[in-house]
């Protein structure tokens, strides 16, 4: 017996009402119905011409699976997977069969919210309390991000890593090399230790990730242990020059293993060291001093400008001055393309990609093992590749490796003798 009820449901304290988030949910529900028919119409045009003996369609239509809830940024969306038949099969090797690239057929997350979870996981939240970070995001019940689930992807990202770990290099050339450890210590026990990291640019001028491991970083033995794993898989043609911080033990490192690489030192360390040493009502102008440093136009004008600095400063500030004797270090990136001076100065592509977990001291409960914090920190990268940019002048990259010399960021011409006159 139908009766009717005038009992209106009230919204639960812990529910949130969105009507703005709602929409977004209906219309992304609509979008990704239309792109899975989509596909499957242009599936379906692909093998319109084969036929049975009877002349009817080989591969038809055969209605939907049952629906399922994708979680998604903007929350949950349910969609119904639309199915097909081959009715010419005669076995299982021989069926013909559709594969939805938009709605894989285990699908239950999106690959952008799975690329969320170690970001949580690095901002010190735990398994146990995804279901209550998230419940805005994805809605109450939050299914498909349990513990037993965040466990199983942990899993799969070890996998993941091995795999990539072990990867052939022995096809791939590195111009430019980044180099730098990176604490993530609110997730690991020894505070020692870091993520070793090692970034290069292609020939492309696209900037890949080379490799990383938890080491000491100012250790050589730890850099070591990264360099002849990364030489062993097949990359034996060594950069043209490496940057990053004069303390780490990468530099000795460097000199083993691939010899015929320049240094050049990250000015960002290198200001930040040369600060260290002085009253901080002095290091405003002396900052400014440094940066007259590396942003002169030439090797010269740069030389005159450190010159000028020990000149000012040595009187008061000689262990500030004594930071600067590397020279050769600090200035090798004007033996390159002018183009690429702002990547070379400093160690700013691996600072950018870190910058969300680097330099965190706040310790959280259930801290991770580095096995785990070096996991995560790997989805991180594999997430954030897609938007890192290349290089300026790309097309000089290729130049550099050619053996094209360089003058203060200018192409060297060789004159032939004969016209040397």
């Amino acid at each position: 017996m139908n009766e009717t009820s005038n009992i209106v449901p009230l919204r639960q304290p812990d529910e949130i009402d969105d009507p703005l988030t709602n929409v977004l949910r209906a219309g992304a529900r609509q979008l990704l119905a239309q792109a899975v028919e989509a596909e499957v119409e242009t599936f379906l045009a692909t093998v319109k011409d084969l036929k049975l003996a009877d002349g009817r369609a080989r591969v038809v239509r055969h209605g939907y699976s049952p629906a399922r809830t994708i979680q998604t940024g903007v929350g949950p969306v349910e969609v119904a997977r639309a199915k097909i038949r081959d009715r010419g099969a005669s076995s299982d090797g021989e069926r013909i069969r559709f594969s939805s690239a938009i709605l894989p057929l285990w699908a239950r997350r999106t690959r952008s919210l799975d690329a969320l979870l170690p970001v949580l996981y690095l901002r010190g939240i735990s398994t146990g309390d995804f279901q209550e970070a998230l419940t805005a995001l994805l809605g109450k019940d939050a299914p498909n991000l349990s513990p037993a689930v965040i466990s199983r992807l942990t899993a799969v990202w070890q996998g993941e890593y091995e795999r990539w770990q072990r990867r052939d290099l022995s096809a791939r050339r590195y111009v430019y090399v980044w180099a730098d450890g990176v604490f993530l210590q609110a997730r690991m026990e020894d505070h020692s230790e870091c993520m070793l990291v090692l970034i290069g640019a292609t020939p492309e001028g696209k900037k890949e990730l080379i490799g990383f491991q938890v080491g000491v970083r100012e250790s050589a033995q730890s850099w070591r242990e990264l360099l002849i794993d990364v030489k062993r898989r097949g990359l034996q043609i060594a950069p043209e020059i490496a940057v990053g911080d004069g303390a780490l033990g990468f530099w000795k490192a460097l000199d083993e293993v691939f010899p015929g690489t320049r240094h050049q030192r990250c000015w960002v360390h290198k200001t930040v060291n040369v600060l260290d040493k002085v009253p901080l009502s002095v290091q405003a102008t002396m900052k400014k001093d440094l940066r007259e440093v590396y942003w002169a136009p030439n090797r010269a004008s740069a030389e005159a400008a450190i010159d000028v600095f020990a000149e000012k400063y040595r009187a008061k500030y000689g262990r500030a001055v004594e930071c600067l004797k590397d020279r050769d270090a600090l200035l090798a990136f004007y033996d390159f393309p002018a183009e690429h001076w702002d990547h070379l100065r400093t160690s700013n592509p691996i600072e950018s990609v870190f910058a969300t977990v680097r330099h965190r001291t706040v310790r959280t409960k259930g801290s991770l093992s580095p096995t785990t914090a070096k996991l995560m920190v790997f989805k991180l990268v594999i997430a954030a590749l897609k938007t890192w940019r290349r290089l300026k002048g790309t097309n000089q990259c290729r130049r550099s490796i050619a053996g094209v010399r360089f003058n203060d960021g200018i192409e060297v011409i060789q004159v032939p003798a004969n016209h040397a006159a």
